[in-house]
């Protein structure tokens, strides 16, 4: 499958300020806001990844990229400035011209009343950029720091083809008459047509906002383009009506799809370079009453598997799972809904056992990830490849490791078991509510009880939740529900110190790091009274909607003793979830209660997202 690249490219890679790990280690530990074992595991960290401490700081959430930009400032003696794109004015922006701009990563964002010109820059020792932007400009400037990622968004601003509205009203201007399907030429959906340029721009929009899909669904009087972004959908654009057949043209046509086929549904995929980043866009059409819905599904064929970690495991869950995955045998689930992260999870773990020693096979449905390394067979029920043919195909193919995309009924359920009895380590996914409802959904698809109890070794129940913008996040004092339903949810008194909590999170943590000095609990009463939530109308750095990211909650239920005693017994799950709690599991909503008194997302996003569970 070939690359197509899609429109122009609106940003660029542009290299991030760089900080001696020496020097981040000195001004955190001057700000006083850090202590000695946060800083040792990030330098510990760092040297494992082989990244750069600044990353690391970053990417943990220890600290902001805008807060450490700036403590580097006072460091370096440099005044910082905090940008906000939406507040600059062109003609400003304008003073330095595009080219020059990208390349010394420089804009103008004021001018003084004296004709100075304020410059924001993200390495401000650049003498020789300095003295460049001097000449260029003719004029005296006053050099600032600001984030990368504050002047790379300010950067984009340049040229009135970074506006994905104001491109969309120039390029949908095609001719007065509504264009059916049946009447698309040739013309219309060319590489250089108006509709292959709206196409491109929502594919680039899609990709710049970190969006996983793209919505183009038709209505009775226009078409709605919708991305969902951190997995909540945001309408963005209102299109003619007259575009809509011209529009699943062009996309059918990129997408190798039937473009005379409007009543039945459609699945393809194509794959675009965007800043030497791949993607693979997966097209699905779908006739609705006022015509074709269009669902892109965009995923960063370039980014390697995150660690579980990085992925908000921690504690006894990473525990359990870190010990069920290196076993010789046996099976590992993964639960919970469409779009809870199942597949970034697996991803992760077969990305962590691939070595060239191992044989590792998967069946999937579609595949997301590529893993170098990994044979990876597709779904294709019309070729007569099903879950339960792959899989059996796949015994045959002398392998250490199985995943097998989803057990969705009792063969591919048996052949998945036999498996795991066999020597193998099998991997799959199921639709249950949590962890704990998915051993008795085997036992409903015919699998007999004795069985689960002796192949199943952890059971993974997880779904996604936002992280808070940590340039805006707020604190705020919870009211009594809320009080109310933390004590429920971690079964505490009605009254009382919630220094268990603090107990219970020591405890996880030393489980699942095994140091006792980076086991430093963070929940208190102070914590507990002051929450943290998403700031009303967000900034710059979240794009005003007060979260940017997401992160996992999840609850890891090993398969212990007690366990297979109920399991044998065909207990309900809310017998196995209490033995489970009392086992020592965090269950989802409390983990996700911890993320929140850290501060990485609110009580609201765990109500939202949990919220119906248990």
């Amino acid at each position: 499958m070939q690359c197509k690249t899609v429109g122009t490219v609106l940003y660029t890679n542009i290299s991030d300020m760089r900080i001696s790990d020496t020097t981040v280690e000195r001004i955190l530990k001057q700000a006083g806001q850090f202590s000695a074992s946060q800083l040792k595991a990030a330098r510990e960290q760092a040297e494992t990844e082989k990244k750069r401490l600044q990353e690391v700081v970053i990417e943990t959430e220890l600290i902001s990229e805008a807060d450490l930009t700036k403590l580097y400032a006072d460091e370096i003696d440099v005044p910082y400035t905090d940008l906000v794109p939406s507040e600059l004015l062109k003609e400003i922006l304008k003073i330095i011209p595009e080219k020059v701009a990208r390349q010394h990563e420089a804009v103008a964002f004021d001018v003084a009343d004296d004709g100075v010109v304020q410059v924001a820059m993200e390495d401000p020792d650049d003498i020789q950029a300095i003295n460049f932007l001097h000449k260029q400009l003719g004029r005296p400037i006053h050099v600032y720091l600001a984030s990368t990622s504050a002047i790379q968004a300010a950067i984009e601003l340049y040229g009135d083809n970074t506006n994905v509205n104001t491109e969309l009203a120039k390029v949908i201007a095609i001719e007065d008459k509504e264009v059916t399907p049946e009447e698309v030429d040739e013309q219309d959906v060319a590489e250089d047509s108006p509709i292959a340029q709206t196409v491109n721009l929502i594919i680039d929009y899609g990709v710049k906002s970190h969006a996983s899909d793209v919505h183009i669904e038709p209505r009775e009087n226009n078409v709605i383009v919708r991305y969902r972004i951190d997995g909540v959908l945001h309408e963005a654009n209102k299109l003619p009506r007259k575009v809509l057949g011209a529009l699943v043209s062009r996309i059918k046509i990129l997408a190798n799809l039937k473009i005379d086929e409007h009543r039945a549904p459609q699945d393809g995929r194509f794959k675009i370079s965007i800043n030497d980043h791949v993607y693979a866009l997966r097209v699905s059409t779908l006739p609705v009453v006022d015509g074709e819905k269009v669902v892109i599904r965009i995923l960063d064929e370039s980014s390697k598997a995150a660690a579980l970690e990085e992925l908000g495991y921690w504690g006894e869950s990473l525990r359990r799972v870190r010990q069920a995955i290196v076993q010789p045998h046996g099976m590992v689930l993964v639960t919970g809904p469409t779009g809870s992260g199942k597949s970034t999870s697996l991803f992760s773990v077969l990305s962590q056992l691939n070595e060239p020693t191992v044989n590792i096979s998967t069946v999937e449905d579609p595949v997301e990830y590529r893993i170098v390394g990994v044979n990876q067979t597709q779904v294709n029920p019309q070729a007569g490849m099903t879950f339960a043919s792959g899989l059996r195909s796949l015994l045959r193919q002398d392998p250490n490791i199985i995943m097998v995309g989803e057990i969705r009924d009792g063969e591919t359920a048996d052949l998945a078991v036999q498996a795991a009895l066999t020597g193998h380590l099998v991997f799959s996914t199921l639709h249950t509510n949590n962890a704990a409802t998915c051993l008795p959904r085997l036992l409903d698809m015919g699998i007999e009880p004795f069985l689960i109890a002796s192949t199943v070794r952890v059971v993974i129940g997880q779904r996604l939740v936002r992280k808070l913008c940590m340039d805006c996040r707020e604190t705020y004092e919870p009211d009594a529900a809320t009080l109310a339903e933390i004590r429920a949810s971690f079964r505490l008194p009605v009254k009382g110190s919630f220094a268990a909590l603090s107990a219970l999170e020591k405890q996880a943590m030393q489980s699942g790091i095994g140091t006792e000095d980076t086991a430093e609990a963070t929940i208190t009463d102070k914590s507990i009274r002051h929450l943290w939530r998403a700031h009303e109308g967000g900034c710059n750095s979240c794009n005003h909607a007060g979260y940017r990211g997401r992160i996992g909650v999840y609850e890891a239920l090993e398969n212990s003793p007690g366990i297979q005693k109920l399991i044998v017994t065909n207990s309900t799950s809310e017998d196995l979830d209490g033995l489970a709690v009392r086992d020592g599991m965090i269950t989802m909503r409390m983990d996700g209660f911890i993320k929140a008194f850290r501060g990485q997302t609110s009580i609201e996003e765990i109500m939202r997202v949990t919220g119906s569970d248990r």
